[in-house]
């Protein structure tokens, strides 16, 4: 599946139930672009493995899709802090360090639409 803005490719998650909430549209799936990090509701059905854009930045199931979430909701820390704490703490209680996935995800991206090193110190702040 690709990108409606940047026509990148879209790792896809089903969003797990106490996040359901924070997804764009109350999609049950989201797709992160690989390439502009932009985050959409999809209908494609989660992609696994490592033929999963990002498989090397994101981790897989319930965590990635906490880390999507995320990531997704990073454009706006004012009006999303609720959801970006949710995500942050579900991840983190997954196993998944956050801060790292971030520097991770921000070496991948070839066209991110936010400064994720600016958003990661943002985010440090509130947390």
């Amino acid at each position: 599946m690709s990108c409606p803005d940047c026509d990148g490719d879209l790792a896809v998650f089903a969003v797990p139930e106490p996040l359901e909430s924070h997804a764009p549209e109350a999609a049950l799936t989201v797709g992160l672009c690989a390439d502009c990090l932009r985050l959409h509701s999809t209908e494609a059905p989660p992609s696994d493995g490592a033929s999963r854009p990002l498989a090397g930045e994101l981790p897989d199931g319930d965590a990635g899709a906490a880390v999507a979430l995320l990531v997704g909701m990073l454009d706006s820390l004012a009006l999303n802090r609720a959801g970006i704490v949710d995500c942050v703490e579900f991840a983190e209680r997954s196993g998944t360090d956050v801060h790292l996935t971030l520097d991770r995800l921000q070496q991948a991206a070839t066209a991110p639409h936010f400064d994720v090193a600016r958003r990661q110190r943002q985010l440090d702040a509130f947390l």
